[in-house]
């Protein structure tokens, strides 16, 4: 489990426990105040982690497709360099049958 999911985890569990604190329970108003107070501030929090988390997501996956073209480029630039050089490989062959040839016909 990874660390924010963890803290989510607290996190809903501390909002469930003070969602279920009762009226009833003898504690002065300005406790009730603040404990409400703190609630909503963790429930703000939770949504900007998760707004946050979301962003990170995306970017993510933005990234990951981002290296796999490039891979994929680079893939294609390799083939072609290796066409390029074999073709040149060839074409040396080629040049140095012909010079034998003229070498040959000059003799």
């Amino acid at each position: 489990m990874s660390n924010l999911e963890k803290k989510e985890q607290n996190l809903n569990q501390l909002i469930d426990k003070l969602n279920s604190l009762s009226l009833s329970y003898s504690q002065p108003s300005y406790e009730l105040e603040k404990i409400r107070t703190e609630k909503n501030e963790l429930a703000y929090q939770k949504k900007e982690i998760e707004k946050k988390n979301e962003e990170l997501m995306r970017e993510h996956k933005f990234l990951k497709e981002k290296i796999q073209r490039l891979q994929s480029e680079i893939s294609k630039k390799s083939e072609l360099e290796d066409k390029f050089n074999q073709d040149i490989e060839e074409l040396s062959q080629e040049t140095e049958s012909l010079v034998e040839e003229i070498d040959k016909w000059q003799m």
